[in-house]
């Protein structure tokens, strides 16, 4: 070890991320806020968390399925309708749901207040899904399902609307 070293001015460890609670890349969708804590760049791209606001009657994505990233949701308050194949789910405040690799889904909030949930993507990929949904609304096109399923293609997920 080197005198410099040794004497050096202390640096924080550089795994270390924190992110405030008015920090975050913003991505808005329509009706849903998102707050992107972790892109995946702190985390060797093995994890990112998002926190997303739904306004209420917010339709969620097209149901589909993912071929290569786990998805997981933590609902922080409201209530978050799950649809999972043909069976619904009427997620509330403290209740996870981890959708693995390969199982339909797709999410809305039905009711009359915003709901927020924490988000986990494993890997990191699929945030730069919702950027690229963010500049298809930025470049005046509106986000139809198809548009929605053409940019999901992009990231190893497929439309499951047959179950629909």
């Amino acid at each position: 070890m080197t005198e410099e070293t040794k004497t050096g001015p202390a640096q924080a460890h550089p795994s270390v991320s924190v992110v405030g609670p008015h920090d975050g890349e913003t991505i808005v969708l329509g009706t849903t806020r998102m707050r992107v804590l972790e892109d995946g760049s702190h985390t060797g791209h093995r994890l990112a968390i998002a926190e997303s606001v739904l306004a209420p009657h917010t339709q969620g994505p097209p149901q589909h399925r993912h071929a290569r990233h786990d998805e997981g949701f933590y609902i922080i308050s409201g209530t978050v309708r799950f649809t999972v194949g043909d069976e619904d789910h009427d997620a509330t405040a403290g209740t996870f749901v981890m959708v693995p690799p390969g199982s339909p889904h797709t999410f809305a909030n039905l009711t009359d207040q915003p709901a927020v949930m924490l988000s986990t993507f494993t890997p990191d990929f699929y945030v730069q899904y919702f950027r690229d949904l963010q500049d298809v609304l930025a470049s005046g096109r509106p986000l139809t399902p198809q548009a929605n399923i053409d940019t999901m293609s992009r990231y190893a997920t497929e439309s499951a609307t047959d179950l629909a």
